[in-house]
């Protein structure tokens, strides 16, 4: 279990033995004080990742940014087919689009995956007057997936892809409540899984990821609740989620003298590591929302 969905379990246990000055029981002029559970679903959408590129290690010293050399005389090897952000389209071996990338005669790349979320969450509110502030938890899931494609004039495409396998978050809220319509903002500390893959359209080398697979991040909105008699209320919320995500490297090795295991040309036979330009993990997520509150 991660160490935010502990804390979600955590908040719940606090929230159930809460002091009545901390978390009241809901009262027709206290609507939005009290423990609650609800749910939150919609859709998630991420930012256009223009620029996006793969960067490369040659000698394995941690410094990014070498180029891969072919042929000769020598040259940039991602030089003619260049990146883009999405996956590759990829076509059938043999065709005069197999392989190529934007910048010579290959079809580019899909935009990256927008999807639906779903999550569970916990909370409690303490209401004095219009102000009122609390905390929440959830855990759940998103299905979006972010990609970025290097291409070779070999030819040959090179994918990193990244996806959200689960999400928690706990974060702090505070609003206006103007009767039974609240008005807040939320913000606080998220930990997720991000399942990391790649793929190529070569086989002449061997392709090894590694990588911590959870990470930190924040998450940040706001939204508007509507209560529905005196337990029940339902929801918008917008909410903007990022992650550092920085530490994915895949080792390209196999036998001597390729563009990536080449030792004379300002590399190592060993291999080289390719990771993302792109640091960050980040989408917006437009939702609805539900709960009942003791």
């Amino acid at each position: 279990m991660s160490k935010i969905s502990a804390g979600l379990v955590g908040l719940a246990s606090i929230a159930m033995i809460a002091s009545p000055a901390f978390a009241q029981e809901t009262t027709e002029d206290r609507p939005f004080s009290g423990i609650y559970v609800g749910a939150a679903g919609g859709y998630d959408v991420q930012p256009n990742d223009v620029g996006s590129s793969v960067l490369f290690d040659r000698n394995l010293d941690g410094r990014f940014g070498d180029t891969v050399l072919s042929g000769n005389p020598a040259g940039n090897a991602f030089g003619a087919g260049g990146f883009c952000n999405g996956r590759a389209v990829n076509t059938a071996t043999g065709t005069a689009t197999a392989g190529r990338g934007p910048q010579n005669g290959g079809l580019g790349c899909r935009n990256d995956k927008d999807g639906w979320a779903y999550y569970g969450r916990v909370g409690f509110d303490t209401q004095r007057g219009n102000i009122v502030v609390g905390a929440v938890g959830e855990f759940g899931k998103t299905e979006i997936s972010d990609s970025v494609s290097a291409f070779s004039g070999t030819p040959a495409n090179y994918v990193m892809t990244r996806s959200v396998k689960w999400e928690s978050s706990i974060r702090g809220r505070a609003g206006y409540a103007a009767d039974t319509t609240l008005f807040y903002g939320t913000f606080g500390a998220g930990y997720a899984r991000i399942d990391r893959s790649f793929s190529s359209s070569q086989s002449t080398n061997t392709f090894t990821g590694r990588g911590d697979r959870n990470q930190w991040g924040i998450l940040g909105g706001g939204g508007i609740e509507q209560k529905l008699g005196r337990n029940f209320s339902v929801g918008m919320e917008y909410m903007y989620h990022q992650y550092q995500d920085n530490d994915y490297r895949v080792r390209v090795a196999g036998p001597a003298g390729t563009p990536f295991t080449n030792a004379t040309n300002g590399g190592t036979a060993t291999g080289t590591d390719l990771r993302r330009s792109d640091d960050k993990f980040r989408w917006h997520s437009l939702r609805a929302t539900a709960a009942f509150r003791f």
